[in-house]
């Protein structure tokens, strides 16, 4: 799989792109990232990105020239386009599994005050929110979107296995996880943990995975 990232500010993703599983997968190329400096597409001997809005208004709105220029350079049949932005369509457990069935996915991330609206209507395939709230840009959303689609690139997770038990997976919140000390500050494991019995853990777990889900996110209940 391939991604690619349309960021006025790409320094902001080395350090996520080098670490952990992520860094990993990409290093083995299981997943590959690009990330595109918007500035070189800019208008004039001052690359401009962005003007003043139509109709007045504070801030600045990004121009569409730019970022049609990076993306049609981008842009093959098989790609899927899009745009970050807080009024998008919440990104989901379901949409991230969907997202990693695409061959290339382009990003692009919009600052200032928005982004030209011919760039959602006539160049994104789709707009994506990663929650109800306002960002200075879409870059940390990017690197929200990349973290959790990389996850179901194969090789990218050494045990594929632990995806199937995660929050969100079933429609339910992942169940509490221990480990070593069986006690802590008077605090002891479940005994059923400790029990060996298989058949026993299982019911435990998917109870306490339906109990969490009602009392933390009855919406998705």
């Amino acid at each position: 799989m391939r991604i690619d990232i349309v960021t006025l500010f790409p320094q902001m993703f080395d350090s996520v792109l080098s670490a952990s599983l992520l860094g990993r997968g990409i290093e083995s190329g299981a997943l590959e990232v690009n990330v595109i400096d918007l500035r070189p597409y800019g208008l004039g001997k001052h690359r401009s990105v962005d003007d003043e809005p139509y109709g007045g208004g504070a801030g600045m709105v990004m121009r569409p020239e730019p970022i049609f220029s990076a993306v049609e350079e981008l842009r093959t049949p098989r790609s899927h386009v899009v745009l970050l932005s807080p009024r998008g369509s919440l990104l989901r457990h379901a949409g991230v599994a969907q997202l990693a069935e695409r061959e290339h996915v382009i990003l692009i991330c919009g600052r200032y005050e928005g982004v030209d609206e011919r760039v959602s209507e006539f160049l994104a395939d789709e707009e994506l929110s990663i929650g109800d709230y306002v960002l200075a840009g879409g870059e940390l959303a990017a690197m929200v979107v990349v973290e959790s689609v990389s996850r179901f690139v194969p090789g990218v997770i050494g045990n594929a296995g632990s995806l199937e038990s995660e929050s969100h997976s079933g429609g339910l919140l992942e169940y509490p996880q221990y480990t070593r000390p069986a006690e802590f500050r008077g605090h002891p494991v479940p005994d059923v943990l400790l029990s060996g019995h298989h058949g026993d853990v299982e019911k435990w777990r998917r109870e306490q995975s339906e109990r969490l889900t009602r009392e933390r996110r009855p919406d998705i209940s």
